[in-house]
């Protein structure tokens, strides 16, 4: 199995923690994590990929082992997620890459691709929304409130999501048999998003999430006009991005491969096997058949 490295460079000032494995000068894929977690949720399926491709798996600055900055030092938004993002795959030499996005990966990744559409070579998207119906309105019907008009009401229903027992349903949530996710995720999460000053940087995200739908539009082109493959591996059993979601890239992507699998909104907690060989298949087959024109 694949030796995987624990790294950190520096992106405008910035200490970015990322994990990488695999052959230098293979194809290559980025990870992209979401809300609370950061790489550790790819501890696993990085050594499944590696074998052929070369993975690179960051933590968004505030998450994970990246620095976090206070809000007065940093903006957060996901325009500069994306920034930073960009900026280190630019030390990488990473030019041409795949992307895996879930939850919050999701926006850094549909910026990455709006900005440079050739960079792309395929899309993964695992409860990772791009469309108007994956929402699921009790989920996000706070988030919107509290984004609409942040107010000492709005603000104490979205810092509940902070907490150990949110997190905690984050990832069992959906989950048919909960003795198969480790308690160790949302213990892991909870401790570095509990670090001092990170609740108003996780704040300003969840603001700052209105600005990602009105993306959508130019997402969908994109998707149309590239005709970049895509993949949608959905925990059908989450409540934060329902199935629709998945089933949507159906619309715009050519050819778009969709799975249901029995789970949540961590799927690779509960699935991660099943995730990986529907992902190294998609690979083997897309990838060829785009780089070839075929």
């Amino acid at each position: 199995m694949a030796h995987v490295h624990h790294r950190s460079t520096t992106v405008d000032g910035w200490q970015l923690f990322y994990r990488e494995a695999g052959p230098a000068d293979a194809p290559v894929v980025v990870l992209l994590h979401g809300y609370p977690t950061s790489s550790f949720m790819f501890r696993d399926l990085i050594p499944q990929l590696a074998d052929r491709y070369r993975v690179i798996a960051p933590d968004m600055l505030g998450f994970g082992l990246s620095d976090a900055p206070p809000v007065g030092e940093f903006d957060y938004t996901f325009d500069a997620l994306t920034d930073l993002t960009a900026g280190l795959l630019g030390q990488l030499g990473v030019t041409r890459y795949a992307i895996y996005v879930q939850d919050y990966g999701a926006p850094v990744g549909w910026r990455l691709a709006l900005r440079d559409p050739e960079a792309i070579t395929a899309v993964i998207s695992q409860n990772g929304n791009g469309y108007d119906a994956g929402f699921v309105d009790s989920f996000w019907a706070p988030v919107w409130d509290y984004a609409r008009n942040p107010n000492v009401d709005t603000e104490a229903a979205i810092r509940g999501a902070l907490s150990i027992d949110a997190i905690r349903w984050q990832y069992l949530h959906g989950v048919a048999d909960e003795t198969v996710v480790s308690p160790d995720t949302w213990h892991h999460d909870h401790a570095l998003v509990s670090r001092p000053g990170s609740d108003l940087a996780q704040l300003a995200l969840f603001r700052d999430y209105r600005t990602n739908p009105p993306l959508y539009p130019a997402l969908h082109q994109y998707l149309r006009d590239s005709r970049v493959p895509v993949l949608a591996v959905w925990g059908q059993g989450d409540e934060i991005f329902g199935p629709e979601g998945a089933r949507s890239f159906a619309h715009d992507a050519v050819d778009a491969e969709i799975h249901l699998l029995d789970g949540g909104h961590f799927l690779l907690e509960s699935a991660g096997d099943q995730v990986a060989e529907l992902i190294r298949d998609f690979l083997s087959r897309r990838l060829l058949s785009a780089a070839t024109g075929a």
